[in-house]
């Protein structure tokens, strides 16, 4: 088989969340392999994945300057019998630019805190895959800065009326009513975009309002697990009863039918 005879990657597509990157294509390759090349408008041509039968390529490690744009070449190759004058075939990936197009993934609540009038939210940052010279990882917060901000969504338990507050830190402090639980969950948005610009949701969460403090608390746990003891208890010696009387009664019935001994 020649050169002119291999088929060419399509479909190819990145897939990128929190700047982890996976370029994807199709189809199987059968009697020839794959080599991805990454360049970047202001980067050289580099290789990934070189003579592969897969179907992906994780280029993360490609793409750290993540405000370039970036082109990727699928190159389809014979593993031996190529002639070397011969340019082997690529198909050309769309264009990705990573600030712009990566998927945010959902933020973390660091910790919360419920009391009288005020609900307290710290957020954790996403990782990326990207470190420091320390080898610590970069958050989205590192590469994003002041182009980061966060909503916090909250309501009442049970209500179906939504708020909203933003920052552009990790904090929130809101007011809110007085001896009423409130459920709430995070969503960071790039603010430059005008695309993708709201990250994945952050988990749901719902406060717990102690009304006399944790004590109090304690002790409602305690009347419930009480209740609930009381509620087995009078059950086992409910069925205990109504086995005793069972026996009773079909040992009675037995001697009614038990044949009188001749005299």
């Amino acid at each position: 088989m020649g050169n002119s005879e291999l088929s060419t990657a399509v479909n190819i597509t990145w897939s990128s969340i929190n700047f982890k990157t996976i370029l994807q294509w199709q189809p199987v390759p059968t009697n020839y392999v794959y080599t991805v090349k990454i360049s970047g408008i202001n980067s050289n041509w580099e290789k990934a994945c070189v003579h592969t039968k897969e179907t992906e390529c994780d280029v993360t490690d490609k793409l750290e300057k993540v405000k370039d744009t970036y082109t990727a070449h699928i190159v389809s190759e014979m593993l031996s019998g190529t002639e070397k004058f011969e340019e082997p075939p690529y198909a050309i990936s769309p264009k990705f630019t990573p600030y712009n197009q990566t998927t945010i993934g959902k933020p973390g609540i660091q910790t919360y805190e419920l009391t009288d009038s005020k609900l307290k939210v710290l957020v954790e940052d996403p990782l990326t895959p990207y470190r420091f010279p320390n080898k610590t990882f970069k958050s989205i917060r590192e590469i994003f800065k002041n182009d980061l901000e966060y909503t916090l969504y909250y309501w009442k338990d049970l209500s179906t009326g939504k708020k909203e507050a933003t920052t552009k830190s990790n904090q929130f402090e809101i007011s809110i009513d007085k001896g009423e639980n409130y459920c709430f969950y995070v969503q960071a948005t790039i603010l430059s975009r005008r695309e993708n610009r709201k990250s994945q949701e952050s988990n749901m969460n719902c406060t717990r309002h102690w009304e006399d403090g944790p004590a109090a608390y304690a002790t409602e746990v305690f009347i419930i697990i009480a209740a609930a003891a009381i509620v087995i208890l009078i059950t086992i010696i409910g069925l205990s009863v109504a086995l005793y009387k069972c026996k009773k009664t079909k040992a009675a019935k037995e001697k009614e039918t038990m044949p009188l001994n001749d005299v």
